[in-house]
């Protein structure tokens, strides 16, 4: 049986590891230490390491890990990420056999030039993509880009799960709200996410279905979230790439 557990690293950061309590991987490790903890404290073997965007907080460490364990490093192609053995690009399949597990890459740009994004065991694990309500910022790419990266994450089928690179669900609601005060859905969701976090457990992960019903960043037809992203950014232009970095604007400074 897979299990698929976020290791807490830095202040939000989530480490995904995936073991069936005999070898595990790990997709975007920020920082070596919480993982050596965890795979020793469970007597695990790594087998792979996964990466989806070149940040420091996400790959910070590879190395280290790569060296100890001697296992293969997959990334993205278009980035440089430092002992990566496998670059990947749009479309490519790889496989863990240790875990009996494959996935499928699918190129996400727009928080990074070449993010990308691994579709498998029941989920998406996204990076700085798609968070929890939310939505990466532009520190390399378009918005247009990130629009359409979002869009192709939201195609999936509603049951997937997102497995998000940080713990940003709650201030992100706060935002939600702000542009759709209306949404029942939503409203449910800061109220389950509040439980969630008062208890010390994370938000993560969430599921394609929530997100189209509550994340703004998805929602960028949705007559509440027109209105407030043209009210507020006095955009004239109401078709979703406009709303969308409207959006994105707003909450760079909210």
């Amino acid at each position: 049986m897979l299990n698929i557990i976020p290791i807490p690293a830095f202040k939000d950061n989530y480490i995904w590891a995936l073991h069936d309590h005999e070898h595990m991987a790990v997709i975007d490790p920020g920082d070596a230490a919480p993982v050596l903890e965890y795979l020793g404290l469970h007597k695990l073997k790594l087998v792979a390491i996964l990466c989806t965007h070149h940040h420091n907080d996400h790959v910070g460490g590879v190395c280290e890990l790569a060296e100890l364990y001697n296992v293969p490093v997959y990334g993205p192609q278009l980035e440089l990420i430092p002992c990566v053995s496998d670059g990947l690009d749009d479309g490519d399949i790889i496989e863990i056999p240790e875990l009996s597990i494959k996935f499928r890459v699918i190129d996400i740009p727009g928080h990074t030039h070449g993010h990308i994004a691994y579709l498998g065991a029941g989920g998406i694990f996204c990076g700085d993509t798609l968070f929890g309500c939310g939505c990466g910022r532009l520190f390399e790419g378009t918005a247009v880009q990130l629009f359409h990266s979002l869009q192709r994450l939201a195609s999936l089928p509603k049951e997937t799960k997102v497995y998000c690179g940080h713990e940003y669900t709650e201030a992100n609601i706060r935002f939600a709200l702000f542009c759709e005060p209306d949404n029942a859905r939503l409203v449910c969701r800061q109220d389950d996410v509040r439980t969630l976090r008062a208890a010390g457990r994370p938000t993560l992960p969430s599921t394609i279905d929530l997100e189209r019903d509550t994340n703004p960043f998805l929602r960028c037809a949705e007559p509440g979230v027109v209105a407030t992203a043209l009210r507020l950014t006095k955009t004239e232009q109401a078709d979703e790439v406009s709303v969308f970095t409207a959006l994105r604007t707003l909450k760079d400074h909210f």
